[in-house]
């Protein structure tokens, strides 16, 4: 996996839209099933990302291991294929935007 762009606004892994999960797992219905709702919520995601702002400028983002349950172009026997990942929040969880139904 090339690249993971994760915009949620509030998980423990997602720090400036970089995910620092080395292993995300797409569930069946497209959710991210590795999201960690970060304790003080999205005020604590503000602070974290400030904080992380001079680490993480120029930095290549995170490689990581995308295991996917969900019925997409991508999904190769549980892995995923695609180049880029983006993973955004829906109004009810956060799910795969990338996916491509077959």
């Amino acid at each position: 996996m090339n690249e993971i762009k994760c915009t949620t606004a509030n998980c423990e892994h997602n720090i400036r839209t970089n995910c620092t999960a080395g292993m995300i797992n797409i569930q069946p219905n497209a959710a991210c099933g590795t999201r960690l709702k970060r304790e003080g919520s999205a005020l604590a995601q503000q602070f974290a990302e400030l904080e992380a702002a001079a680490e993480l400028s120029g930095v290549e983002r995170e490689k990581a291991y995308v295991q996917c349950d969900a019925e997409c172009l991508y999904n190769n026997d549980h892995n995923c294929t695609a180049q880029n990942l983006n993973v955004s929040d829906t109004l009810f969880n956060t799910k795969c935007a990338t996916r491509k139904k077959e």
